[in-house]
């Protein structure tokens, strides 16, 4: 159906189409604050994957003008196209969530197997990998998970984890879009809790960042 036929009010955009020079032009209006703080620009999303494309055409223009660059990244896609984003980036901020390959498919729809497969990709291409562990109850937040999480990254000798408590900030984002958010009733995780995480994943030989 064309958005014209549409009956008033069932069709709406949300957000701006852009293209890269675009996007560009926004980002030149922050130099100062990038000269300064030493900052960068991260693509993240949704998933950066699902605009392969974009951001490969994005990054190259980014690193041409000598910003820093980062996206993050659930390694859910196609895998030459991750490491051709990859290679553009400074870094890359893996999201790691659930360990259990039926319960991925099931809730966060990712193919568990193919993400860790381009993880070691990654890896040996020599990216500058950053797992991140989203800490969300009821979810991830299960020992047994978190330590399928470091078994699985012992072998490729990482220093850095990040730890992302769980937060309802972005609720607001899916009444704009219309779409039920599944995770209103969830509550933050204590501090305490997220204090005996960092603690655990610390002692295994990791600096852990919270929020990183």
């Amino acid at each position: 159906m064309d958005v014209d036929e549409c009956p008033s009010g069932a069709w709406q955009q949300v957000g701006t189409d852009m293209t890269v020079d675009d996007v560009i032009a926004e980002v030149t209006k922050d130099d100062i604050f990038f000269t300064t703080s030493h900052g960068g620009i991260t693509l993240s999303g949704g998933e950066v994957l699902s605009q392969a494309k974009f951001a490969i055409a994005l990054l190259e223009k980014l690193k041409t003008l000598g910003y820093q660059t980062a996206i993050e990244t659930s390694g859910h896609g196609n895998a030459k196209h991750l490491i051709k984003i990859a290679k553009l980036c400074d870094q890359v901020l893996f999201d790691f969530k659930i360990m259990d390959p039926d319960k991925a498919k099931t809730i966060i729809g990712i193919h568990l197997e193919h993400a860790l497969d381009n993880f070691k990709q990654l890896a040996e291409h020599k990216i500058n990998l950053v797992p991140r562990l989203p800490l969300i109850p009821g979810y991830t937040i299960d020992l047994i998970n978190i330590d399928k999480i470091l078994d699985y990254l012992r072998p490729f000798k990482l220093t850095d984890i990040h730890l992302l408590p769980f937060h309802q900030y972005g609720s607001a984002k899916y009444q704009t879009l219309g779409i039920e958010y599944q995770l209103q009733d969830v509550p933050a995780p204590s501090n305490l809790v997220v204090e005996s995480i960092r603690q655990h994943i610390a002692a295994h030989g990791y600096h852990v960042i919270i929020g990183g």
